[in-house]
């Protein structure tokens, strides 16, 4: 298993352009070496909308995925795809890029066992399940291809008024129904909700675009920071 080092760096949905210049400002801080870190951990939904196999939808993020592609040659990055961000394997050929179906994926951390996911990956239901699966396909999005700026215009807009920062009633009871697919696990390390929370050993880890805040390992302990 890969150690989770002092000074690793996460972000979490950031929801790039549509919620805010916090995560280009970061990663060109990144890129300078005004900040500095020893691991970068992107936790899925750092782009509002961003998939492979397709031109026309990176041209909404083209200076962020190019700037992930230079700091690729030179940090040690974990990708893990969320919802609104998945098949970016091959967009960023340097990046350790994990799928929906591959996580959660286990680190270490201070001794422990750390599993690590975007946080769609459990108690989601089978209609999203089979959702995911069909939306998440090489296949899928060659076939659509022909249709691409008809269909990514309509997403972008809708996505750019959606509203995503808010509480989530019943927060406690749904991670008590995931963590029962981390029995193995000592600590628990998830996005998606938005949440900024801890409850027991699972993180719910801050939203960059919500609550402007990012996570650093510090003194073996995962700490909520705003840059």
């Amino acid at each position: 298993m890969i150690e989770i080092k002092e000074n690793a760096l996460f972000i979490a949905d950031s929801h790039y352009p549509h919620h805010g210049n916090e995560f280009l400002e970061l990663l060109q801080k990144l890129e300078s070496e005004e900040i500095k870190i020893s691991q970068l951990f992107l936790m899925g939904d750092n782009f509002d909308l961003l998939f492979g196999y397709n031109d026309y939808i990176q041209t909404f993020s083209s200076k962020a995925i190019e700037l992930l592609q230079k700091l690729s040659a030179k940090i040690e990055i974990h990708y893990f795809e969320g919802n609104h961000d998945f098949c970016l394997k091959e967009l960023f050929p340097n990046i350790n890029v994990y799928s929906r179906e591959e996580q959660p994926i286990m680190f270490t951390l201070s001794e422990k066992k750390v599993a690590i996911s975007h946080g769609d990956k459990y108690v989601t239901g089978f209609a999203y399940d089979l959702y995911c699966k069909v939306v998440r396909n090489k296949t899928t999005l060659t076939v659509l291809k022909p249709f691409e700026k008809s269909i990514i215009d309509h997403r972008m807009k809708k996505l750019s008024q959606k509203n995503i920062c808010h509480s989530f009633h019943g927060f406690k009871q749904r991670v008590e129904e995931i963590l029962k697919h981390y029995r193995d696990a000592d600590m628990v390390i998830e996005g998606h909700f938005h949440q900024a929370k801890v409850l027991g050993k699972y993180i719910s880890l801050p939203s960059l675009a919500c609550q402007g805040q990012v996570s650093v390992v510090r003194e073996g302990e995962i700490a909520f920071i705003k840059l």
